[in-house]
């Protein structure tokens, strides 16, 4: 009986250990946009710090991962977003406009691009576009609207 019960065991034991293994393993162990999202958040740090030139290699690089992310999975808000993102922070407020443009056809609510286009307005002396933006964000109750209302106000300076 305890043979038997062991045997159960090791064989639960081997599944559990298979499926492990099988979920962690995969192409890289991350997507596209995972990898492209991560370096984003890295070169908002090394920005914050001042290395400016750092920040932007890694800004280029999520680039690189977000088209592909786009490319298999196209019209993501969030990938648009990020996508805007990089590049207006490597200066193509023009390209970065139209990413976001086309994630709020998709998602007019979309915090992260209300506020993200909302700055780019204000970069590109567009106050009355970003106020409209801010409207979007008024009754969200979050960070992205307080942080856009500040930049418009002159409160706090736009690094974009």
């Amino acid at each position: 009986m305890k043979k038997f019960f062991l045997l159960i065991f090791i064989f639960y034991l081997s599944l559990i250990v298979s499926s492990y293994g099988a979920a962690s393993s995969g192409s890289s162990g991350s997507s596209n946009y995972d990898k492209g999202a991560s370096l984003i958040k890295k070169a908002k740090k090394l920005e914050s710090k001042g290395k400016i030139e750092k920040a932007n290699k890694r800004y280029e690089k999520a680039l690189e991962y977000l088209i592909k992310s786009n490319k298999k999975k196209p019209n993501q808000p969030d990938t648009l977003n990020y996508l805007g993102f990089a590049t207006r922070k490597l200066g193509d407020y023009e390209k970065g406009e139209e990413y976001y443009l086309l994630g709020l056809q998709i998602d007019p609510d979309h915090k992260g691009i209300n506020e993200y286009l909302g700055e780019l307005y204000v970069v590109t002396n567009r106050i009355d576009l970003a106020k409209e933006r801010l409207s979007v964000l008024k009754s969200c109750n979050c960070e992205e609207y307080e942080e856009l209302k500040e930049i418009i106000e002159g409160k706090k300076q736009s690094k974009y």
